[in-house]
């Protein structure tokens, strides 16, 4: 699919910064008249798959979490977060409804599944003391006028 437009933003891996990519992430797909639940949709998949980075990835060192997002023709939207912290051992582990290697902390356990239930697809590339990438997509739905 032909890339219409996109954009790569670079930030510190603060957990005020979560925030900061919802925001960019709605507003990089304004133009495509989103719906609401499909706005809400994917800030919240853009909110997990960075928080993970944050959390898990730096697991409380500071590193540079990347958002790069692209529109692709025909209303869909592929959106990558990645970072360069600790990665994975076990993704399909990982990826497990109520898994999560912080339980003192009060982890649900739920971002993967969440990632997953609101995108059309998901898949997770990581290496171990190399990093995570994320790589997410959402066709949105058309005007129906």
């Amino acid at each position: 699919m032909e890339i219409t437009n996109e954009m790569r933003l670079m930030f510190l891996s603060k957990s005020e910064n979560e925030s900061f990519s919802r925001v960019a992430a709605a507003a990089f797909i304004s133009p495509l008249d989103p719906t609401v639940s499909e706005l809400v949709e994917i800030k919240t998949a853009v909110s997990e798959a960075v928080s993970n980075a944050i959390i898990h990835g730096y697991d409380g060192t500071i590193g540079v979490v990347t958002l790069e997002m692209r529109i692709l023709e025909k209303h869909t939207v592929e959106i990558t977060v990645s970072d360069s912290g600790k990665g994975i051992y076990d993704i399909e582990k990982a990826k497990e409804p109520l898994y999560t290697t912080k339980p003192d902390e009060e982890r649900a356990g739920m971002g993967f599944t969440v990632m997953e239930t609101f995108m059309d697809s998901m898949t997770v590339e990581s290496e171990p003391g190399k990093g995570t990438r994320i790589l997410m997509k959402k066709r949105l739905q058309t005007d129906p006028t």
